[in-house]
């Protein structure tokens, strides 16, 4: 019998990397129209190779884009990873249907629809920019929406583009007004974006234990938007506040 000590791995499969969806909800109506959704679309195709390597060995981050004006839309049918991510240009026309992009996300916050991955799931970065006010039923969007655990267990964050956002409907979809950031203008909207997309992604595919529990996730939700106000209320963002859209 061999002295060989016997490594119980051996024979063990490869553990499977931890999903998590990144979702991006986008107003395109028509007052995002010009510098707004242009700043969108270039600072949104900077940032896929930014968020590439952030899950490394423990998360495959996948990308959902949703674009709501007159109804909504995804981007892709399906999530798609970070790697074979092709940004798609955005219009900007029609109005703003926040409750319908609201009431979408709900149904695909499924593991019947987007959360259906084989292996086992962070919660989902959910992250909401907007310019204006809702021109549809946004309470029964955001009803439906606070029903899902995936929503109540994910980390959430949204950018008000301009002075015209609702600041109030921004922080009832994070739930906390500190994950909130206003972009006063396209310079700020870019750094803005940046720093909330990467910053969520690297806390939400961090893992805090085995199974991780409510107050995980409280504390990976509380953690963004501390960094995130933080960020916000930095001299780089603050110093060009005068100089808007």
């Amino acid at each position: 019998m061999s002295d060989t000590p016997v490594n119980p791995f051996d024979d063990a499969e490869e553990i499977a990397k931890k999903s998590m969806v990144l979702f991006f909800l986008i107003d395109c109506s028509g007052s995002m129209g010009g510098s707004k959704i242009g700043t969108v679309n270039s600072v949104m195709e900077e940032l896929i190779p930014e968020i590439q390597d952030i899950g490394g060995a423990d998360a495959d981050i996948k990308l959902a884009v949703l674009k709501f004006s007159g109804g909504c839309e995804w981007m892709y049918d399906t999530p798609i990873s970070i790697d074979e991510f092709e940004w798609k240009p955005l219009d900007a026309e029609n109005v703003t249907d926040l409750g319908a992009a609201l009431t979408e996300l709900a149904a695909k916050l499924s593991r019947n629809e987007f959360m259906k991955s084989p292996s086992l799931s962070f919660a989902p970065v959910m992250i909401l920019m907007s310019d204006g006010y809702p021109t549809d039923n946004y309470e029964k969007g955001l009803a439906e929406l606070s029903k899902n655990r995936w929503y109540s267990n994910g980390i959430k964050a949204a950018v008000a583009i301009g002075e015209d956002a609702d600041l109030e409907i921004l922080a009832r979809f994070t739930g906390n007004p500190d994950s909130v950031v206003t972009a006063h203008n396209g310079e700020a909207l870019a750094k803005l974006i940046k720093f909330v997309a990467v910053t969520s992604s690297q806390i939400g595919s961090r893992s805090v234990r085995l199974a991780e529990t409510a107050e995980d996730m409280r504390t990976k939700q509380d953690s963004a938007a501390e960094q995130i106000r933080e960020f916000a209320e930095s001299d780089e963002i603050s110093a060009d506040i005068e100089a808007g859209w």
